[in-house]
């Protein structure tokens, strides 16, 4: 093994530039497959940042109009959603693939506090929206069973919300505890969460059997949200939405295929639909990274075979004396694997090194989408499974751009190689 890279070493010494130029081209393509990944998976990141406000499982269900004759009663009539459909949806049914269920029901009121006041929608809720909205609490907490089993007036207010309440330059957290005034009731907040204007920062949150008995809802709600489990496919969900609009239709005297009567938002479908655009853009990256390595491995090829041609005379010599074809071919072929290797990995390394420093730069740069500040590249890099695949690529591609030239070496007859100049 020390003989194969002594003669490897002595070889690329008597070829220095074009050997760095051959190496160069392998460098880039690898250098670029890198960062095309890199930048790739950061705008991903990013994109799926920007539309994480709710669990990538999580459906929300809301009443529409009717679109079709059904049953005896006309078209357009509209859909109002009750706390049957709540048990329906976490009943035998659809137990399967529904996890958690939660059920809203809002209000609008003037919310004040001192002499300061604004309009507010007071949403009634349970517990685990907090879970599947991903509302983060920044001081106190969310809300809690007790708070349902009590009818508890008690509110969580976003921070930017809690402000307009206070004088300028003081903390949201002094809100906390406090009571402020819905209408000509008193509620107490317990939370103050974080703002997020793509949800709405003028929504309170209080206990869903608060708001429902005091406002007088009866059996109606605004909404449904529930996690779901074990629907991996784009077709499972297809199905899953099918079934459930059927059988919330039929609830309400709506046609089973009446796709009006009920809107469902499947944020699981759209997860799905989302990793499969990732997949395929992976893929066409992985694509124009290899076609680029390709210019370098070629390069390779043809470096590999003028050094065959000009050592004719050497292997001829090799053979006369007993060397094998294997032999001749090993050292082709661990040439071709080295040179391949070591510059692969010097472009793999400044590939690793631009990613980091996209990561400090574009990483902290933003951009607003409906006022709120998304950044354009978030953890733009690769995974060590990469590096590994990167590295499998460095070897068969190696092993490939030295295979015709080994070949060729080791069909060398030794009267015609010691005939050549």
């Amino acid at each position: 093994m020390k003989d194969i890279f002594t003669e490897i070493w002595e070889s690329v010494r008597r070829n220095k530039l074009r050997t760095a130029l051959t190496g160069f081209a392998v460098s880039w393509g690898i250098f670029m497959l890198i960062v095309l990944l890199g930048a790739g998976n950061g705008l991903m990141n990013s994109f799926m940042q920007g539309g994480g406000s709710f669990a990538t499982n999580s459906v929300s269900v809301g009443g529409g109009w009717t679109s079709k004759p059904y049953d005896g009663l006309k078209q357009g009539r509209r859909i109002k959603l009750d706390d049957g459909d709540v048990a329906t949806t976490a009943g035998d049914i659809f137990r399967e693939h529904v996890d958690e269920v939660t059920a809203s029901v809002s209000t609008s009121a003037l919310v004040s506090y001192g002499k300061k006041y604004f309009n507010a929608r007071i949403d009634g809720q349970y517990p685990g929206i907090q879970t599947i909205s991903r509302i983060e609490i920044r001081h106190g907490r969310f809300l809690n069973s007790k708070d349902i089993q009590l009818n508890r007036k008690v509110l969580v207010m976003p921070e930017n919300t809690a402000l307009n309440l206070l004088e300028n330059g003081q903390d949201a957290a002094l809100l906390l505890g406090k009571y402020v005034k819905v209408g000509n009731l008193a509620y107490k907040i317990v939370g103050i969460s974080k703002s997020d204007r793509m949800r709405n920062d003028n929504t309170l949150y209080a206990p869903f059997t608060t708001v429902k008995s005091i406002y007088s809802k009866g059996q109606e709600i605004g909404g449904i949200t529930f996690t779901t489990k074990g629907l991996d496919t784009e077709a499972a969900n297809e199905a899953f939405e099918k079934q459930y609009k059927s059988v919330i239709n039929l609830r309400h005297r709506a046609a089973p295929d009446d796709e009006r009567a009920l809107w469902v938002w499947n944020r699981a479908h759209q997860d799905v639909q989302m990793k499969q655009g990732r997949g395929i853009l992976s893929t066409a990256l992985w694509i124009i990274g290899l076609f680029t390595l390709l210019g370098g491995i070629v390069g390779v090829s043809n470096i590999m075979l003028i050094t065959v041609k000009e050592r004719t005379h050497e292997f001829g010599i090799r053979k006369a004396i007993g060397a094998s074809p294997w032999a001749i071919t090993k050292l082709i072929i661990a040439e071709s694997v080295s040179i391949t290797a070591v510059f692969g990995y010097i472009g793999m390394f400044l590939g690793m090194l631009t990613c980091a420093l996209l990561d400090k730069t574009l990483g902290q740069a933003t951009m607003s989408v409906m006022d709120e500040q998304i950044a354009m590249l978030v953890n733009p890099g690769v995974g060590l499974d990469v590096a590994l695949e990167a590295t499998l690529v460095l070897i068969v591609a190696g092993t490939v751009a030295g295979l015709f030239p080994a070949r060729r070496a080791a069909q060398v007859r030794p009267i015609e190689a010691l005939r050549s100049e």
